[in-house]
């Protein structure tokens, strides 16, 4: 969120750390040498509010005084307000009141997505126990599960990297060209807000399924064979440059700190109806984007096809003609599914397949037509493709389940945990190290995502590449470029990839010695 970026460009200005390897902090990462333009960009988030230094509460006017008032619209010192745990868990549903939620300024908005984390993992765990005692088995399988979790790992770190273009953006557009500027603490801009962020996301949704280049982002969410709260972690790494421009009209009146938090909300929300333990939910349907008709909008069944593209709201759906009702039983994923775990394999496979259709499509006219036309669209056929030529479903689809070890299974799952122990210490540090020892670990984290894929495949290759990923752990982590959040594992770290990198080594010389003996 947007305290992260300004702490990038503050903490830039400071000396790195003594104990930091490669001496010189970033400033800020992924614009080292632009630093007019941080500047700039500082100066355009004081103008909105966002930088704004607030005057201690003891020399403020009166006036101020009185503004602050006691429904708890702000925060002390100016940064993000404190949030409590019951109202943390009341965003994911959208159920905090304007009171609550509406501040003055886009520095003191709550990093709500950041602190459902401990909610989204006690949901998920939830999840697996009403499905066991429903069904009697678990909500989901391990190599999905890792699967999606790896692609939202994947899709958050460019935004180590680069800041957020959703506020950017916005904060560029209201401090330049706002018509008329709404009143931040009325409870009628906050809900004009939630409806304008819903329609916003209806908007840019259902384009994302009708046009080609952008379906290749957006596929990525649905390429899932199974429907669970894992598949809503499960996100696309180039989603987030289009989706941007549909909030941009909001910006000619609504204040940044309004939307930035139903940005937020609206994102949390959609979180908990990726679930098949929750059945319809009465005259909430008639309103609400509920699980029941998001599992119709992941189906591939040819009833579900470019259905239900609300966010929070099913009325736009309602209103536009997108709407339909859950009826036979839902098979989730995509209509040719990928086949694949590899968490770039899926981010990319359906990139190469659109640049080998438009050189393999004659004419340019044509050749436009690929990329802004629908997924199913071809030459002589409607825009969006012929409805018969989607595969029918006749409930014997068998999902994409590769066989592995079940002591596999333990692996992925062992080095996955660290992986995100990993990725929580590079959030927590990122405005401190440098430039080099943060591109390391963001490497180190795709290497490792991209080989439980394979893992999780059982594909032969999966073992070398096991074997490079220790080693360069081992090295990486003895150099201080690498490190635990806490400290006390740091041993334990080095003993477990030592032991795994011999496991991978032993594994492979038995199969080199296995097929010389069939050659013999």
């Amino acid at each position: 969120m947007i305290q992260r970026e300004i702490r990038h460009w503050r903490l830039s200005q400071q000396p790195s750390s003594p104990s930091e390897p490669w001496g010189k902090a970033i400033r800020p990462p992924g614009h080292v040498k632009i630093r007019s333009a941080a500047a700039g960009l500082e100066q355009a988030l004081v103008r909105s509010g966002a930088g704004r230094r607030r005057v201690p509460a003891a020399k403020a006017p009166a006036a101020a005084q009185r503004g602050r008032g006691s429904r708890a619209m702000g925060s002390q010192g100016g940064g993000p307000r404190a949030t409590e745990p019951g109202q943390q868990l009341r965003a994911l549903f959208y159920a905090l009141p304007p009171g609550e939620s509406s501040f003055h300024t886009v520095e003191e908005v709550p990093d709500y997505v950041e602190k459902s984390i401990p909610f989204f993992i006690a949901f998920i765990g939830l999840e697996f126990v009403v499905s066991w005692f429903q069904k009697r088995k678990l909500s989901g399988r391990i190599n999905d599960g890792i699967s999606s979790l790896s692609l939202g790992i994947l899709s958050r770190l460019p935004d180590v990297l680069f800041r957020s273009v959703d506020l950017i953006s916005y904060i560029y557009i209201w401090n330049n060209y706002r018509l008329f500027e709404l009143p931040w603490d009325s409870p009628w801009t906050w809900y004009l807000t939630l409806v304008g962020v819903d329609f916003a996301y209806y908007c840019f949704h259902r384009i994302s399924h009708e046009v080609n280049i952008l379906w290749v982002a957006h596929q990525v969410h649905h390429s899932s064979e199974d429907y669970n709260l894992f598949t809503a972690l499960r996100q696309s790494v180039l989603q987030k440059y289009t989706s941007w421009i549909f909030n941009l009209p909001m910006a000619l009146f609504i204040p940044p700190s309004v939307f930035a938090v139903h940005l937020q909300f609206n994102l949390l929300y959609q979180f908990w109806i990726h679930t098949e333990v929750i059945n319809k939910l009465g005259p909430l349907e008639w309103i609400l984007n509920t699980p029941s008709h998001h599992r119709v909008h992941h189906g591939r069944n040819p009833y579900c096809i470019d259905k239900n593209y609300g966010g929070t709201l099913i009325i736009w759906d309602r209103i536009f003609g997108t709407f339909e009702a859950e009826d036979a039983k839902v098979v989730y994923g995509l209509t040719h599914p990928v086949n694949s775990f590899d968490p770039i394999m899926l981010q990319l496979r359906p990139l190469a397949h659109i640049w080998n259709t438009f050189w393999a499509t004659p004419g340019f006219c044509n050749k436009l037509s690929v990329i802004f036309k629908g997924p199913g669209w071809g030459p002589g056929k409607p825009r969006l493709g012929l409805p018969e030529e989607i595969p029918v479903i006749t409930g014997k689809e068998v999902l994409f389940n590769p066989h592995v070890p079940a002591y596999l299974n333990c692996y992925a799952v062992v080095h996955f945990v660290v992986i995100v122990d990993l990725y929580t210490e590079l959030l927590g540090t990122v405005t401190m190290l440098s430039q080099g020892t943060i591109l390391l670990r963001i490497g180190f984290i795709i290497l490792s995502l991209t080989s439980f894929g394979l893992l999780m495949e059982n594909r032969p290759k999966a073992g070398i590449l096991e074997i490079i990923r220790c080693l360069v752990f081992i090295g990486v982590y003895k150099l201080g470029h690498l490190r635990s959040q806490f400290s006390s594992l740091g041993y334990a770290y080095e003993v477990l990839f030592s032991l795994c990198a011999a496991f991978w080594v032993m594994q492979l010389m038995k199969r080199i010695t296995s097929s010389e003996d069939k050659h013999h």
